[in-house]
């Protein structure tokens, strides 16, 4: 199994990226996947998880209606949409995947997980 993260990098404050998830190794239509990030000196936060089916989404009140979350299972691909960033957001992005046909968050901590993308939000 495997989860690799990309497409992070540095933004300035009020900008856009989109990070996606590769999936290796796991049926995602049993899948839920989620994000995680890491400040510098912080604990990793959950940011945002969806379900199997893209029909449950949940989001952590610091990026709700500033990021969103998508998938597709024939790619074997998750997304995080970041809009509207801010310093606060700086941190190493994870998405990880647990066996489940809904959504979870930072109360129980995902199977897998994978290596994370570095995202820089400049003022």
């Amino acid at each position: 199994v495997q989860l690799q993260a990309f497409g992070g990098g540095l933004v300035q404050a009020g900008g856009s990226l989109r990070l996606s998830c590769a999936v290796h190794g796991l049926d995602l239509d049993y899948y839920a996947i989620g994000w995680y990030r890491q400040a510098p000196g912080k604990e990793r936060d959950w940011v945002s998880s969806i379900s199997s089916s893209s029909r449950l989404t949940n989001y952590a009140d610091s990026v709700k209606g500033r990021f969103a979350i998508s998938r597709d299972n024939a790619n074997k691909t998750a997304y995080l949409q970041m809009n509207s960033l801010k310093p606060e957001d700086t941190a190493i992005y994870y998405c990880a995947a647990d066996p489940s046909f809904g959504v979870f968050d930072s109360r129980v901590p995902p199977n897998y997980w994978g290596q994370g993308t570095q995202v820089t939000v400049s003022s």
